[in-house]
């Protein structure tokens, strides 16, 4: 039921975007196409620009039937999918972990209308918006119209942070590399649908790197003593999105049809 319930989303929100405006300023090949492999684009102090619509990859492969009924990131169900052995769980951890999945995640954030996590924001099939000035780094989100903000003026992280769902983030340059660290996360949230906890302990570091015009890369390295037995480090991969536009996703206020599609 929960694959059925994102795969109706992504197939009702996807094609209700603003299709077939026209993205500025995108580098084009002889024969008209788009060139997603052209150079990233920078600013004006000389540094990758991120700014652009970006959707997550797509890493399930569909079945002749077709993919109205899958995710299309399995990442977004399991973070740790790929990764040998998977996530390292502490004991408590990986109970939880295996009880979520056996009640089909029925106790999700999500089904109470409450945010997603930072990590499952980039692996949701909704997209995303990076905006880049000098001295900020803004994301918007089409799920529920958040927005993140990480700083890149040169701010360190509080040392005794407020717990807020996005945490805070701070992120500084390494070469063409922006490293993002964020403490100060709200405890008891999911780190993917599938229920991977996150806990008030963690802290993430991402490092950002543009590739080229159509694809950006995010590292994210999890050190949460409480929930893991050690950091641990995955990769994620963005795709560009062109001729469209977000269009606001919102999980209406005491929802509780979702409940029902998830299961009880």
């Amino acid at each position: 039921m929960r694959r059925s319930l994102l795969g109706l989303l992504v197939a009702v929100v996807a094609p209700a975007q603003w299709v077939n405006y026209p993205t500025p300023g995108v580098p084009i090949l002889p024969n008209g196409k788009p060139n997603l492999s052209a150079p990233a684009p920078r600013t004006a102090d000389g540094h990758p620009d991120f700014s652009g619509l970006w959707g997550a990859e797509v890493n399930v492969p569909c079945p002749p039937e077709g993919c109205a009924d899958l995710p299309l990131n399995r990442k977004f169900l399991d973070i740790g999918w790929g990764m040998e052995g998977g996530l390292p769980f502490q004991p408590w951890a990986a109970a939880l972990h295996r009880q979520r999945s056996a009640d089909n995640d029925k106790d999700a954030p999500s089904t109470r209308c409450l945010p997603y996590s930072v990590v499952e924001m980039h692996t949701t099939p909704l997209y995303r918006k990076i905006v880049q000035i000098p001295g900020l780094l803004a994301i918007l989100n089409e799920h529920d119209a958040f927005y993140r903000q990480i700083f890149i003026d040169g701010r360190r992280l509080p040392e005794d942070p407020n717990p807020s769902w996005r945490g805070n983030s701070s992120g500084r340059w390494d070469g063409d590399t922006l490293v993002v660290e964020t403490n100060g996360f709200r405890d008891g949230q999911w780190l993917d649908m599938g229920g991977s906890p996150l806990t008030d302990a963690a802290k993430l570091t991402e490092r950002f790197r543009r590739i080229d015009y159509g694809r950006l890369e995010i590292e994210i390295t999890l050190d949460d003593p409480k929930a893991y037995t050690h950091p641990w480090t995955t990769k994620l991969n963005q795709v560009i999105v062109l001729g469209t536009e977000l269009l606001d996703y919102i999980c209406t206020e005491n929802e509780k049809d979702i409940v029902h599609l998830v299961g009880k």
